[in-house]
């Protein structure tokens, strides 16, 4: 992948840990500057920017309930380095909740989970779209999840808020094309943080169940995201999924 994305800028929210970290690795091994966000994690996303191969890197700061730190994000981004190429929309927010215990699923959760999955990435895109337009060969990953499909996951809410970026990133593939595509790329469980509570133990189980039978890793998301950066030139609107086959099941 070296030198395959040279000259281009790629903007990784969630870029301080997991896949957002692994995808940012990749990403500048292949040429690119990377923009590291972060909300909280800004000595992690300084660590991140520390291991990137090249120069040039830069951490910027994005909440995903404040669309003004977005435009403030791409406005720097445009000051810095005049273009943004790819936008990975890899920042999330979820709280495990027992799907039978509705109770314990309150509107104030609820709404938090879709405003950081739902209308996060939808506020970074709809910030950044001049600049992704005027590369002409923009791309936008949206990390989804397979949760978005069966309904299962770490809570009702963050299920429901992956189908609805999944329903989000077609609607806008039809809009923002030719010039820009939009993918979304959906994991199961993958071995992170993200996940409160969960353990490695847990994943193996989960991975066992798997026609592959191996614990889906952050650099296996981001192989995948950069299959779709650099090798999936006609696609758009699409979901990849990435987990193991457990999908299947």
């Amino acid at each position: 992948m070296s030198g395959e994305l040279k000259d281009k800028v790629a903007v990784v929210t969630g870029g301080s840990s997991g896949i957002g970290a692994a995808a940012s690795r990749m990403l500048a091994e292949a040429g690119a500057k990377v923009v590291v966000c972060y909300n909280k994690g800004e000595a992690r996303a300084k660590e991140v920017i520390v291991s990137l191969a090249g120069s040039g890197h830069r951490t910027q700061h994005l909440v995903l309930e404040d669309s003004a730190t977005m435009r403030q994000a791409a406005d720097d981004v445009r000051k810095a380095f005049g273009r943004c190429d790819i936008l990975v929309n890899s920042a999330g927010f979820t709280k495990p909740v027992p799907h039978a215990n509705l109770e314990a699923l309150d509107d104030a959760l609820f709404d938090s989970v879709f405003v950081a999955n739902v209308r996060g990435p939808f506020a970074v895109i709809r910030a950044f779209s001049p600049l992704l337009k005027e590369s002409k060969d923009g791309v936008i990953i949206n990390v989804s999840s397979v949760a978005g499909v069966t309904g299962s996951g770490s809570s009702i809410a963050y299920a429901a808020s992956k189908a609805a970026l999944d329903n989000m990133s077609m609607a806008l593939a039809r809009v923002m094309g030719p010039e820009v595509r939009v993918i979304c790329v959906s994991p199961g469980a993958v071995n992170t943080d993200f996940v409160a509570g969960r353990s490695l133990d847990n994943l193996k189980k989960h991975a066992s169940e798997s026609p592959l039978k191996r614990v889906v890793q952050p650099e296996d998301v981001a192989r995948t995201i950069m299959g779709c950066v650099l090798h999936m030139p006609t696609a758009t609107g699409i979901k990849i999924v990435c987990d193991g086959g457990r999908f299947l099941g």
